[in-house]
Order: C-alpha cells, then sequence, then structure tokens
C-alpha cells in the first residue's frame, strides 16, 4: 500500500508480531484500520482479504491458514488441483508474518495472486 500510514501500521503489525506473537484484540483492530486504507485506495482484492482474515482471527483466535502454494497443481488432464488445507489447532505466525508482508508491495503481481489464494484459502476454511 502506498499510503504512508498503511505502510506504518503494517510495519507495527509485524513488529507486534514478532514481540509478542498473535494478540487478538489488537490484531483485528489493526487490521479493520488497514482495511479502511485499501477502502480508500480501491484495492478490492486487498479489502476482502483483509476483511477474510480479521474475521477468520476473530472466529478462531487464532489464524490456521497456511502458506499459499507457490505454482498451482495441475493434474494430467491439465485441470488445476485445489489445495489441501491442513486443520491445525496453532497458529501459523509464519503464514500470518507472509500475509501481512505481502501488503507492502501490492505492485508486485505474485503479492496479488498470493492474496488471491489467500483469501480462497480463508473460503474454503470456512466451508
Amino acid at each position: 500500500m502506498e499510503n504512508p500510514n498503511a505502510q506504518k501500521l503494517v510495519n507495527k503489525i509485524q513488529k507486534d508480531l514478532f514481540k509478542n506473537g498473535l494478540v487478538t484484540q489488537t490484531l483485528v483492530v489493526d487490521l479493520k484500520k488497514l482495511r479502511e486504507y485499501a477502502l480508500e485506495a480501491q484495492i478490492p482484492v486487498l479489502v476482502k482479504a483483509l476483511r477474510l482474515a480479521y474475521e477468520h482471527i476473530e472466529e478462531n483466535d487464532a489464524f490456521l491458514i497456511p502458506i499459499p502454494d507457490d505454482e498451482p497443481l495441475e493434474s494430467e488432464d491439465g485441470e488445476e488441483i485445489t489445495q489441501e488445507i491442513e486443520l491445525s489447532t496453532e497458529n501459523n505466525l509464519e503464514s500470518l508474518d507472509y500475509f501481512i508482508s505481502l501488503l507492502l508491495d501490492l505492485e508486485n503481481k505474485t503479492n496479488i495472486a498470493d492474496l488471491r489464494e489467500y483469501n480462497k484459502l480463508f473460503k474454503k476454511f470456512q466451508a
């Protein structure tokens, strides 16, 4: 995100995660604030990703989504194979940190693609 306040907030979130781990109440408030910046910047994929992330964290009191696969897998007939979600009862702070780091460079098409993958994983986790 290009907004300097949004970038400061992303950096704050990363420092908080490193220092304190996942503190649900603080993180949810910060993600909701980031979502406001994304709405102002009119970045729909980010708006959705942030909403799904804080809803997931509120519901589970944890971040249970794995880091998306680098490359989508394809079957022999060319069909895309969807990633299976390994359900966990423990926080995946590495994945959460990666998710947050994606927000720093939205010009990178890989970051946008990974945010879309996170959105799919959030939806599958809810099902």
